[in-house]
């Protein structure tokens, strides 16, 4: 659902719904279908000129807000999620399952629409303020978000679309894509990732439809705003809305890895659902963080032209479940073309349970890098996100061993770790050592520092 607060990386069959081509902030849709259509991932980007970037057909003029490396261009366009028989596939296609099958109308059809294929390159605008994110919020910082430049930029949470699906009617919907963060570099981190939203808005007669003596329920007041509450919602509302999403998560993750599973809820804060909630489950004696919800926030919902309802949103990751669930212990798996991972995949129906077979472990490479700090706007994702653009799916982990403050003159130096290993064949060391100098070369070049090689 969001970003520095642990967004991490679900809502009736809308009367509604959105019909056949109705554009969502120009992006064509389909009613109650999942849109799976993928950007083309040969020649989603490239530069006509050094002011201008044309992306998925689209020209964006650069500015000084633009910081999307090269290699984060060539993962736009992959889509994952949509690719047959990969495992992050497999994840969103039994989500949709569980969906379609537990959640039906009248007639039998599905109370959920799926879109997986909105663009991933949406609006400052979509991906902060229509969520509600002030404008001094940490999260919008450049050195956590891949930006075209100040109008434009990569997702950073499938939420980046809310607005935009409540706007154009629907009532309940769950929105898969890639999304984009510049972040810290390990076994669980990747700068793409891919998220699933959810939205469910109830009207009074369907949240208070199965409650006995239910006349004179309502959902909104003219109260206080509590931990527990809006200042808008009744708190009959409020606790109708938090169960039923409770209920509907904890079912799905029974689903998805069994029955006696453990469950467990903590409370948290996310800028657009209040209250707000981190999911975590015991899954093989550890506890792990899944998801976050909460109950939306009511502004959100009325400024997409929804005041007369009620509701609640959940953001999930893909690759965080299919770790979990496949046992694959690196998350730079999920791009790997090895055939010895992706065949693994290959089931004859979508249920079937998997357990990864690791690939051969080939050792790891360790060197080390220190160097004093520019000035006080450097930070370490920058050098996290120039390692990653120089060294690719080599790297494996960089770690900040030391920081150091010189008592004299007051300069930073930071010593950092580099851990580098090759998922399908052993490194040598002379290779390395061309990698690592070039890293070291980029950083002076690249970001000013002031080298301790």
């Amino acid at each position: 659902m969001a970003m520095l607060w642990k967004f991490m990386r679900v809502a009736k069959y809308s009367k509604a719904t959105l019909p056949p081509k109705v554009k969502v902030r120009g992006i064509p849709t389909s009613s109650r279908h999942s849109s799976s259509k993928s950007a083309p991932s040969d020649c989603s980007a490239s530069t006509h000129s050094s002011n201008t970037l044309e992306l998925l057909g689209k020209a964006y003029p650069q500015d000084d807000y633009s910081n999307v490396t090269e290699k984060i261009l060539s993962k736009v366009g992959k889509n994952l999620h949509n690719r047959k028989h990969h495992p992050l596939w497999l994840l969103k296609e039994q989500v949709k399952d569980h969906f379609y099958k537990q959640y039906t109308g009248r007639r039998g059809t599905p109370l959920f629409s799926v879109y997986d294929g909105l663009s991933p390159v949406v609006t400052v605008q979509q991906n902060f303020d229509s969520l509600l994110i002030p404008q001094n919020h940490p999260s919008r910082r450049k050195e956590d978000n891949y930006y075209l430049n100040r109008e434009h930029m990569l997702r950073a949470h499938t939420s980046a679309h809310q607005w935009d699906l409540i706007h154009s009617g629907l009532n309940a919907f769950l929105a898969v894509g890639d999304v984009y963060r510049r972040d810290t570099i390990d076994s669980s981190h990747y700068p793409v990732f891919h998220q699933m939203e959810g939205v469910r808005l109830f009207s009074c007669h369907e949240l208070f439809s199965t409650v006995k003596d239910s006349e004179g329920l309502r959902l909104f007041e003219q109260g206080h705003r509590t931990a527990h509450k809006q200042e808008c919602h009744t708190m009959e509302a409020v606790r109708l809305v938090e169960f039923n999403l409770k209920q509907v998560l904890t079912k799905l993750m029974t689903h998805l890895f069994g029955d006696g599973l453990q469950v467990r809820w903590v409370d948290c804060y996310f800028p657009f659902t209040h209250p707000s909630f981190e999911m975590e489950i015991n899954f093989q004696g550890e506890w792990m963080e899944v998801l976050g919800c909460g109950v939306m926030e009511q502004q959100l919902v009325n400024s997409a032209g929804a005041q007369d309802k009620i509701g609640w949103a959940f953001g999930l990751g893909l690759e965080r479940l299919a770790m979990i669930l496949y046992h694959i212990p690196d998350i730079r798996l999920f791009w790997s073309e090895d055939e010895r991972f992706l065949k693994q995949f290959i089931v004859p129906h979508i249920w079937q349970r998997i357990k990864f077979q690791p690939l051969s472990r080939y050792p790891p490479v360790i060197n080390d890098i220190s160097f004093w700090l520019p000035s006080e706007t450097y930070s370490k994702n920058d050098f996290y996100d120039l390692a990653r653009s120089v060294g690719g799916d080599l790297i494996e982990e960089v770690v900040l061993l030391d920081e150091f403050t010189h008592p004299k003159t007051r300069k930073v130096s930071h010593c950092y770790r580099i851990v580098y290993r090759h998922p399908e064949r052993t490194l040598t060391q002379d290779e390395v050592q061309r990698l690592h100098h070039a890293i070291e070369e980029s950083a002076v070049r690249d970001l000013g520092v002031e080298g301790r090689f």
